[in-house]
């Protein structure tokens, strides 16, 4: 809107006004509790956790278990009785296209087979026992697989487990809890990395491979792959040890696990070490800060 101003009855000056309007007045405290919820990573004091959430703590408090190095998790199904069709119809399918396409791409395949030959030989895999193939209780499921190249890794392709892949208006993320957010705040560790004069970052290798499936899940997690990667070889039925980087519930898992490891090991490694697992990593990327004193006095 434009509006003009009359100076010493003979100048003009238009000047363009822009009507404005408040929504919302927003008071001290309201701006105060905003920077605040920053750096306060879980405030499930305050957040309502909803049924399924509470649930699947309860499935992740009561089945956790720790035989030897690695802890053992179980698949946190929405139903225990749930039974699944036992075809795999739709992995022979998914595996016939990914065939066309290995065979198209001899990069493309030859870090696909390193990628899953890895898998097996660190023990994230393994081929399913001859006497267990024929298993028809009803809780055999099939997830189809595809590679993905890392963007800021040239080179480096990931095996992706297709849990949403739907066959019969079955998937196994839809069965399966997501579980709530337990990840860190972003904000709250990168302002806590920069607290203190001397920082280092660290990462954990694999995260999600690093929580076992408990046993009685493990034939949920099949899938088909081709003997010592060689297309012209049968078919091998092959099944996940660990958690699956697909699951919908795979990252809730591996960070309930990881904050499960601060506190069974805080008497060993003491409350600094357990309180830093806790706060300073997010996801699997850890970012800590510490006075240059105290690296003075490491150091010596």
């Amino acid at each position: 809107m434009a509006q003009e101003v009359v100076i010493n009855n003979e100048k003009k000056v238009s000047f363009l006004v822009v009507p404005t309007q408040v929504k919302k007045v927003v008071n001290p405290q309201q701006i105060k509790n905003m920077f605040e919820l920053d750096f306060n990573d879980r405030q499930t004091d305050d957040v309502p956790i909803s049924y399924e959430d509470k649930l699947f703590m309860t499935k992740m408090k009561e089945g956790v278990y720790k035989p030897e190095e690695h802890y053992e998790m179980p698949l946190p199904l929405k139903n225990e009785n749930v039974r699944f069709e036992n075809k795999k119809d739709l992995a022979v399918y998914r595996l016939d296209r990914l065939k066309r396409k290995l065979k198209n791409d001899k990069k493309y395949y030859q870090d696909y087979v390193k990628s899953v030959q890895d898998m097996i030989t660190h023990g994230y895999a393994e081929a399913v026992p001859a006497k267990e193939l024929a298993r028809a209780d009803g809780f055999v499921w099939y997830v189809p697989h595809h590679g993905v190249y890392h963007p800021e890794k040239p080179g480096k392709l990931r095996v992706v487990f297709d849990c949403s892949a739907s066959y019969k208006k079955q998937s196994l993320n839809s069965h399966v809890l997501q579980g709530p957010d337990l990840t860190n705040s972003l904000i709250g560790v990168l302002c806590r990395f920069r607290q203190e004069q001397v920082a280092f970052v660290c990462d954990i290798s694999a995260m999600y491979h690093q929580v076992d499936v408990s046993p009685e899940h493990k034939d949920l997690l099949r899938f088909l792959w081709w003997k010592n990667g060689d297309l012209d070889k049968e078919v091998i039925e092959y099944r996940m040890t660990v958690h699956l980087f697909g699951a919908t519930s795979s990252p809730s898992v591996a960070i309930f696990t990881l904050m499960k490891t601060a506190d069974d090991n805080e008497l060993e490694f003491g409350s600094d070490a357990a309180k830093s697992v806790k706060n300073d990593f997010y996801v699997d990327d850890g970012l800590k800060s510490v006075a240059y004193l105290l690296q003075l006095k490491l150091s010596n």
